[in-house]
């Protein structure tokens, strides 16, 4: 199954994003591509972190909802939409959900993850709390997608800071999932450290491939994020990437290589804890 994940620099206009967002999605569809994964954030980079409550949706309800499903049937594509702000149910005043919603051919929302451990970075010079404007998710979310080939894909989801917490993908991997989703906004700082590493990481304790589309560049509100997007098979290797800027990364994924490493070296039957 060629997969593909899209970098982005989200700037602070939804329409915008939308517009751009649309354009990669159109190459990867033409490159044939089956899942395209959006970065996070890829709607909106606000000046402010409170931004996203303006533009916050209704689940279910709202205009890059209805864009993510019109345009996954508009290509013929199972999209993953990067994050988008869902309003808390019930209500958290100041805060909403930061949530990965999966479209499937037809347009039907297949899954929704919501990210479950949030960011908090103090660097001495500047700080960062998500907290502050998210309120956490609590269940982690899979999905199947019956690739053209007739393979049965189970797909776990993740987002960003998610991919310092090995035992959510332990649980994933453990259901089954040989396919990971990391849509990330990784800082720059934190990026050029530990990115790759963790994402490699990832993919060789659980046998999965990771599919890590990224914000890449210098944003319109000052903020500079790593980018580095990559497609990472089951035993580490990194298929594709793209350093920096807007653009497709694709990669052909194989679901017998992946059995045939597990049959190889049975690492998951292994565990004792």
């Amino acid at each position: 199954m060629k997969v593909a994940a899209i970098q982005m620099v989200s700037g602070t206009r939804v329409d915008a994003n939308l517009h751009t967002a649309g354009l990669l999605l159109q190459q990867a569809a033409a490159a044939g591509a089956e899942l395209a994964v959006l970065p996070e954030y890829f709607c909106l980079l606000g000046h402010h972190d409170a931004d996203k409550l303006a533009v916050q949706e209704t689940p279910g309800s709202g205009p890059v909802q209805d864009w993510l499903s019109a345009t996954a049937r508009e290509l013929g594509l199972w999209i993953a939409g990067g994050t988008l702000p869902l309003a808390c149910q019930p209500p958290d005043p100041g805060r909403v959900r930061n949530a990965l919603l999966v479209f499937d051919p037809a347009g039907q929302r297949m899954a929704r993850y919501d990210k479950i451990h949030l960011f908090h970075f103090d660097g001495g010079d500047r700080s960062y709390d998500e907290a502050a404007t998210l309120q956490p998710g609590t269940d982690p979310a899979t999905f199947e997608l019956a690739a053209r080939d007739g393979h049965r894909w189970r797909v776990g989801l993740s987002i960003c800071y998610d991919l310092r917490f090995p035992e959510l993908y332990r649980h994933y991997a453990a259901q089954g999932a040989d396919l990971l989703l990391v849509p990330s906004a990784f800082t720059y700082r934190t990026g050029q450290a530990h990115w790759e590493l963790l994402l490699r990481a990832r993919a060789v304790e659980n046998l999965a491939a990771v599919v890590a589309p990224a914000q890449g560049g210098k944003h319109e509100n000052g903020r500079r994020t790593w980018g580095h997007s990559m497609i990472v098979s089951a035993w580490g290797q990194v298929l594709a990437l793209r350093a920096t800027g807007a653009g497709v990364v694709l990669a052909e994924l194989d679901a017998a290589e992946i059995a045939a490493r597990r049959k190889q070296l049975p690492a998951l039957a292994h565990r004792v804890l």
